[in-house]
C-alpha cells in the first residue's frame, strides 16, 4: 500500500501518527508525506526561507517517528498550494497512490478548509480515497501562532520585549504583519529595513518569527493572514491615540469582534522608534 499525507504544520500531530500507523499491515506498506508551503496572497515575505525551513523542521521529525515504528516513509516541502500539490503527486509517484490522508486544523483556525481544500482534492484524487484528518496542533504541544501587527513600531523594544515575554512564556512561533499606509507604492523599503531589523534580531535569540510587508489596510491584513493559516493570539503595536489612523478606525476591537481571538494592544511613545509612517 502506497500513502500519501499531505500536511503543513498539523504534520506531527499525534492524531496523524495514529491515523497513519493503523493502516500499517503485514505487507509492503510505503507513506510520502508532502508538506505544502503557500506564499501569501498579498505582500511578501521578507524571509522568504522561514515557512519553508520550518515546514522542513516539522516533516523531518515525522519522517523521523514512522521510520522508529518501522515504516518506509519518506517527504518533502513542495511550493504550491495542497490542491496542486496532491495532483502533481499523483501524477508522479511511484508506486501509484492507494490513499490519501489529509490533515487540517480544526475548522475555525484552518485556512485550508476555508479555501475548501478538502472537496477540491477529492475532486482532483478521482477513485482515490481521501481521509480528512482534524488535528488540533495547540491543544495536543500547547504550541501557539501569534499574528503582531506593528508599522513603524515593529523595531520598538516595547513590541520587541513583549514578544519576548510572549515566547518565554510558552511555545509560540509570530507572524509579524507591517501594513503600508500608501497601495500606490510598489516598494517599501524602509518598512522591509525595519521588519528586517525587528526579525533579526528575534530570530537571532531563538524566537521563531517570520514576516512579511502588506499594504494598505491593517485590518484586512490581519484577515488576509488569519485566512492564509493557522492564529491564535493578535498584538497589535501602534502610537498613542492621537498619533494613530489605526486606533481612530477602532482597529483593536473591529480585530477582537471579527476574529473572536484575544487583541493585546501595545502602545509607544515618539521617541522609541524612528521616524517614518505612523501606524
Amino acid at each position: 500500500m502506497h500513502l500519501l499525507v499531505v500536511a503543513n504544520e498539523t504534520v506531527t500531530g499525534r492524531k496523524l501518527i495514529e491515523e497513519i500507523e493503523r493502516r500499517k499491515g503485514s505487507g509492503d506498506f510505503q507513506v510520502t508525506v508532502i508538506a505544502p508551503v503557500t506564499q501569501p496572497q498579498r505582500g511578501y515575505v521578507v524571509y522568504e526561507d522561514t515557512r519553508r525551513a520550518a515546514a522542513g523542521r516539522r516533516l523531518d521529525r515525522t519522517l523521523t517517528m514512522l521510520r522508529a515504528e518501522g515504516i518506509s516513509a519518506h517527504g518533502l516541502v513542495v511550493e504550491s498550494d495542497p490542491v496542486t500539490a496532491v495532483r502533481d503527486a499523483l501524477a508522479q509517484l511511484e508506486p501509484p497512490v492507494d490513499e490519501i490522508i489529509l490533515a487540517t486544523h480544526p475548522q475555525q483556525k484552518s485556512g485550508w478548509l476555508r479555501r475548501n481544500v478538502v472537496d477540491r482534492i477529492r475532486e482532483s484524487a478521482g477513485s482515490v480515497a481521501v481521509v480528512h484528518v482534524v488535528v488540533d496542533v495547540a491543544a495536543e504541544t500547547g504550541a501557539k501562532n501569534v499574528l503582531v501587527l506593528a508599522n513603524e513600531t515593529v523595531v520598538g523594544e516595547a513590541l520587541l520585549d513583549r514578544i519576548r515575554e510572549r515566547a518565554a512564556r510558552g511555545t509560540a512561533s509570530f507572524l509579524i504583519i507591517s501594513p503600508q499606509s500608501d497601495p500606490t507604492q510598489g516598494e517599501h523599503l524602509e518598512a522591509e529595513r525595519r521588519l528586517k531589523r525587528a526579525l533579526a534580531e528575534l530570530r537571532g535569540e531563538g524566537i521563531d518569527a517570520h514576516g512579511q510587508v502588506a499594504h494598505p489596510d491593517p485590518f484586512s491584513a490581519a484577515l488576509d493572514a488569519i485566512n492564509e493559516e493557522r492564529v491564535d493570539e493578535i498584538i497589535v503595536s501602534t502610537f498613542a491615540p492621537s498619533r494613530s489612523p489605526w486606533l481612530r478606525k477602532n482597529l483593536v476591537q473591529r480585530l477582537h469582534d471579527e476574529t473572536k481571538l484575544p487583541v493585546e494592544h501595545i502602545v509607544f511613545q515618539p521617541d522609541e522608534v524612528e521616524e517614518g509612517t505612523r501606524a
